[in-house]
């Protein structure tokens, strides 16, 4: 049997091109003369347009603000593992053995990086439509709710109201580390409070690494609270 039939079943898509499949699946670990790295780039540009047209569409009242903040909570790293978890996308990806012993398939950059250049890969063989089929399915399984309450969480806002009620001070955020190609850098920040470290998180820009940050510090302190 295909390996990857059942994948194909999940997307309710067959590919005409079996390459570009394998090749969307191709981390750059498993040392291929390929990987998903150009697929990931166009697949980023078009699932950027894909919910954008949607929440334009669904929403028709909201204002260029708001629309611009549910994009943001469903087009980056965590919204898009969530759509590759729904596909057991961690199953079907091409990985080295060194990255499986470093639970390649469980990780968010990882899951999202392929899942975009699967969408790529759908959009250079098929088209927009089936890569909007697709993605909306998905999302509209994967968020019970969609809309500017449910699915922006504002965590450096909730983090700077909680410390400075709790110590008096706001978060301090650095940038620890940048690293990848210009077009898939990957940030790693941390935030400290009153000179202690609380978190350190990685993100496809620097306000993503944040809030990621943010969302484990809070986390924390609330745990602390807890106990």
């Amino acid at each position: 049997m295909d390996e990857l039939k059942p994948l194909e079943e999940k997307l309710g898509y067959k590919f005409k091109d079996r390459q570009k499949l394998i090749e969307a699946l191709t981390h750059k670990s498993y040392k291929k003369p390929y990987n998903n790295e150009r697929l990931e780039f166009l697949g980023d540009a078009v699932l950027d347009l894909v919910v954008g047209e949607y929440l334009y569409v669904k929403f028709p009242k909201a204002k260029e603000g708001e629309l611009s903040k549910m994009r943001a909570s469903l087009v980056n790293e965590a919204g898009f593992k969530k759509l590759a978890d729904a596909l057991r996308l961690g199953d079907y990806i091409y990985i080295s053995a060194a990255e499986e012993n470093n639970k390649g398939r469980e990780k968010p950059s990882l899951l999202s990086n392929a899942f975009e250049a699967l969408m790529g890969a759908i959009y250079l063989e098929s088209g927009l439509d089936e890569v909007r089929r697709i993605t909306i399915d998905l999302i509209e399984a994967c968020y019970p709710k969609i809309d500017l309450s449910s699915l922006f969480k504002d965590y450096k806002t909730t983090l700077q109201e909680l410390t400075q009620a709790k110590f008096g001070v706001i978060p301090d955020y650095v940038l620890k580390d940048a690293t990848g190609p210009d077009h898939n850098k990957e940030f790693e920040v941390q935030v400290f409070v009153n000179d202690r470290l609380l978190a350190t998180a990685k993100g496809k820009s620097k306000k993503s690494a944040q809030q990621e940050a943010a969302h484990t510090a809070l986390k924390l302190l609330r745990s602390e609270d807890n106990n």
